[in-house]
């Protein structure tokens, strides 16, 4: 007979983080389970003797009258106690909620609460391992669980415990092999899962009965759907403006027809019927993706072949995939057929999970993840590892599992996620890739993107960095050290070692190992050598990071030379003597071949790296060097970024002019100074029209434009006095408008050094500070966490100009510290520079005032992203009205109020306008 458990699902608010530190809880909530239903629930709030800090009161909604008349939590612990008793205690990140909690029996005097736990946030990223975010208001967003106030413990509570039992119901939904590999590694989890994973297992095993689910090697995976054939489209393109709307409000409610929007569809479609090459700068607000989405679908409909759209990254990819797809199906009344593409190494590769699935995990990470990828297997059709969430040590995993190389064609029951992608999107309407995939698509013997009628590029400026991110080249200590440090020496348990188990004789293993040993040592004093050049540079500094471009040191190739030799030298080694011994039966010598096979092949890249770094020399191409001298020599970095970009674009984009139209278009792709700026840099010929559509007069009608004339000159003062000044303006803005503030920065040093000084000056602790390489997470999550909290601060650099969307209230002011110029020692602006010269250009008038016009464009384009919105824009840069070329900056933006005003003006300027 299974034990019948009960569960007690707590929640607590608090007014911090330690209770050791004097912080106290002010809330508590039981949400009481048992035979799967809620039974009941407690809620209390706590008197914390003490004044609930504002940004808690912010974030929870709990004030001090709301427990000034409740009870202590020594009125109430032992009844709290007592109703804990002999159940499993339940909580989303456990480990605050039991922890405080027992920190605070401990203080009034009561015993220890003894009980089993289970931890909501490690359940949901089992059962659910392809979630955004784990936090608890975004899951419950996700899974459509009512979360009526979060952060209040009784909401939050009860939240949690319909979170557990959708986490109890999704596993009792996985095949039961998928259960039974689970379960196997259940015992190594934090809480404890493994009483639910066998209580779930033996009720299914008990009703013998489940449906069968396609197996790779006895691993379950996903049933997956043909896609039907899809029937030619009923309807052409509407030239007309009137069809056009009447085709709109009839697939979206409440539709508002957009300036701009028509013209770029047709513009597009003239485009596609012509076979032309066009660019498209459509602003924000012209819905530029339904304008592109709905000609180029009744094309590739019309010619039964697909239209290619790029776009630079996964989130937009996905973006364009589930959000605006289905709109456009909306609008056409028909089901279009998407496929997504994505280079080989972002899918998965069943046989290597499959052989790890046979050895011993490594560590908590390495069995989290693999557990996570059981369950994702049965939830995934493309196969595709950006799906799955996992940790930084889980990363490290999944980086193993990637398909690397094509299969054989001897091998049988393969299931192939890559191929498939491939037949897929040979049997679409529109084939969603990324910029890489078409950039690297000229490599490929036999192209993948060859069946396309038209394509179109998003985020066409993106191509640009996506050419030289593809030819880049990175040398970094601790990844080499890493991968070294796979095959250890014969006393260690690493890949030399295990050679001793496919019964490799012991001369040949010691031979391997004294190779092996030179290259350590080779390349141990190749980076001492790298690091005294850089001690002997005369440069000294403060600051601790340092970037040096490879040419100051004048560095002698012959030890390079030594270490690629001696690596080719033992990769051939290791490949004579055990491919003389991969014919051994034993059971461990196929895994341990494939692991050896692995790690050479990770080898061979690392040294066709080196080649490339260290002894190649390209015509146009910047190396340099980056080294934090707190961290030697584990900071040392090498970067090597060609220059010559445009013949490379051209080649990925020849072959898809001739089978169609070519589009290219973004929100900025030109400044007034220069219309060409990116299209020559993408190497298109300048008699190709630059179309642009702007959005409506008042779309903008809720911006304005502040500077601050009395900040010191950026050029006459000293970093910390115009940092001193800076963080008073910011302060000053922050308390007018109560937070909702971006700061954007050009320098990451100036950042950190800013958010210092307002934290040491304690202004702003009611409220919450979000900073681009101090506060932990993604840019993505940092963007989650200050949208969470309406009195927050996020300060960030150079990838917060552009891709970001925050519309409504979560934004009202945008704060400029500095115009957005490159660096003058920015090692990749040198060598521009340099080059500029060279042809007789001046590189600021041809470099660096349009980069950074197109950059303060995308700066402010964060500000308004609806009709609806309003946003000031602060300018901290007197060179916007001291300097000639200031004016570029202005006339680059939308035609809004511009005011110079005092600091103190600003102020009055800003309550003023927000009060509005």
């Amino acid at each position: 007979m299974l034990e019948n458990h009960k569960y007690a699902v707590v929640d607590i608010e608090t007014t911090g983080h330690s209770s050791s530190n004097g912080d106290r809880i002010i809330q508590l909530a039981i949400v009481f389970i048992n035979n799967y239903k809620v039974v009941h629930t407690f809620s209390t709030f706590i008197n914390p003797e003490k004044s609930i800090p504002l940004f808690i009161q912010d974030l929870t909604n709990i004030h001090d009258a709301d427990v000034v008349n409740a009870p202590l939590f020594e009125e109430v612990g032992s009844e709290i106690l007592d109703m804990l008793q002999d159940h499993i205690f339940v909580a989303h990140n456990i480990h605050f909620d039991l922890t405080f909690l027992q920190s605070e029996l401990k203080r009034v005097g009561l015993p220890k609460l003894i009980c089993k736990t289970m931890d909501t946030v490690e359940f949901t990223k089992l059962m659910f391992p392809n979630l955004y975010s784990y936090k608890l208001q975004d899951i419950a967003s996700e899974l459509q669980i009512n979360l009526q106030m979060a952060h209040r413990a009784d909401d939050d509570a009860l939240a949690t415990a319909h979170l557990l039992l959708k986490c109890m119901e999704q596993l009792s939904h996985l095949p039961l092999r998928t259960i039974e590999l689970l379960h196997k590694r259940s015992f190594h989890l934090k809480s404890n899962l493994s009483l639910l994973f066998f209580e779930v297992l033996s009720n299914k095993r008990s009703k013998y009965e489940e449906k069968e689910y396609p197996l790779y090697r006895n691993i379950p995976l996903k049933f997956v759907k043909e896609e039907k054939e899809s029937l030619p489209i009923q309807q052409s393109f509407p030239l007309e403006r009137d069809n056009k709307l009447k085709m709109f409000k009839k697939g979206i409610s409440h539709f508002e027809e957009r300036m701009g929007q028509f013209e770029l569809m047709d513009t597009i479609h003239f485009a596609m019927q012509e076979k032309k090459e066009t660019v498209c700068e459509a602003e924000t607000g012209i819905g530029k993706t339904l304008g592109y989405l709905l000609p180029a679908t009744i094309y590739a409909m019309e010619k039964q072949k697909p239209v290619i759209i790029s776009t630079y990254t996964t989130h937009l990819i996905d973006q364009l995939v589930q959000e605006e797809i289905p709109k456009l199906n909306e609008v056409l009344g028909v089901q279009t057929r998407v496929a997504k593409l994505k280079g080989m190494h972002h899918y998965i590769d069943l046989y290597r999970f499959w052989q790890h699935l046979q050895l011993e995990d490594e560590s908590y990470d390495e069995t989290f993840t693999i557990m996570q990828i059981l369950v994702w297997l049965t939830l995934t059709e493309e196969g595709d590892l950006t799906e799955l969430n996992v940790s930084g040590g889980g990363q490290l995993f999944v980086d193993k599992i990637r398909r690397a190389i094509p299969y054989k064609s001897d091998e049988t029951e393969v299931v192939d996620f890559y191929e498939r992608a491939i037949k897929r999107s040979a049997n679409c309407d529109i084939l969603v890739t990324n910029h890489a995939m078409v950039l690297a698509d000229q490599d490929r013997e036999s192209r993948l993107l060859s069946k396309g009628c038209a394509t179109i590029i998003d985020e066409a400026h993106q191509f640009i960095h996506a050419s030289m991110s593809r030819k880049e080249r990175i040398f970094s200590y601790t990844n080499w050290k890493y991968i070294l440090g796979q095959f250890g020496t014969l006393d260690t348990e690493h890949l030399l070692h295990k050679l001793s188990f496919i019964h490799i004789p012991r001369p040949l293993r010691e031979r391997l190992e004294k190779e092996y040993v030179e290259v350590v040592n080779t390349f141990d004093d190749t980076v001492s050598y790298i690091i005294n050049s850089v001690n002997h540079t005369n440069k000294s500094s403060r600051n601790t990071k340092r970037t040096i471009l490879l040419d100051e040191l004048n560095l002698n190739k012959s030890l390079f030379r030594r270490v690629a030799t001696s690596i080719q030298t033992f990769i051939l080694s290791s490949k004579s003597i055990i491919h003389s011994y991969s014919m051994q039966v034993e059971e461990l010598a196929p895994i341990i071949l494939d692991e050896w096979d692995y790690w050479i092949r990770e080898l061979e890249i690392k040294v066709a790296e080196w080649d490339e770094i260290f002894l190649q020399e390209e015509a146009i191409e910047a190396k340099w060097l980056e080294i934090d001298t707190r961290s030697i020599p584990g900071s040392l970095t090498i970067i090597k970024r060609p220059l010559n970009y445009q013949n490379d674009i051209k080649k990925a984009l020849n072959p898809l002019r001739a089978t169609g139209a070519v589009i290219w278009t973004s929100g900025t792709l030109s400044v007034p100074s220069n219309s060409h700026f990116i299209t020559s840099q993408l190497g298109l010929n300048e008699r190709i029209t630059i179309h642009s559509f702007k959005s409506s007069a008042d779309y903008y009608n809720g911006a304005e434009l502040l500077i601050v004339e009395d900040m010191p000159d950026i050029q006459q003062v000293s970093q910390s006095d115009y940092i001193e000044s800076v963080a008073e303006a910011i302060v000053q803005t922050v308390l007018v408008t109560e937070g909702r503030c971006f700061v954007l920065f050009t320098s990451q040093d100036m950042l950190r050094k800013t958010v210092d000084l307002i934290q040491e000056t304690k202004l702003l602790d009611d409220y919450m500070l979000f900073a681009q390489g101090m506060s932990s997470g993604s840019r993505m999550r940092l963007l989650k966490s200050f949208q969470r909290f309406s009195k927050s601060v996020l300060f960030g650099t150079n990838s917060f100009w552009e891709g970001v969307d925050v519309p409504g209230d979560a934004l009202s002011v945008i704060i400029m510290v500095r115009l957005p110029f490159s660096s003058p020692d920015d090692p990749l602006f040198k060598k521009r520079a340099e080059l500029l010269t060279l042809n007789g250009q001046n590189p600021f008038s041809a470099y660096s005032l349009p980069e950074a016009v197109l950059r303060f464009r995308q700066g402010f384009g964060r500000l308004i992203r609806s009709s609806s919105d309003k946003g000031v824009f602060i300018v901290l840069d007197r060179r916007i009205e001291t300097k000639s070329y200031g004016s570029d900056f202005i006339q680059a933006i939308p035609n809004i109020p511009v005011k110079k005003v005092s600091l103190e003006n600003m102020v009055l300027e800003l309550e003023n306008w927000y009060n509005k």
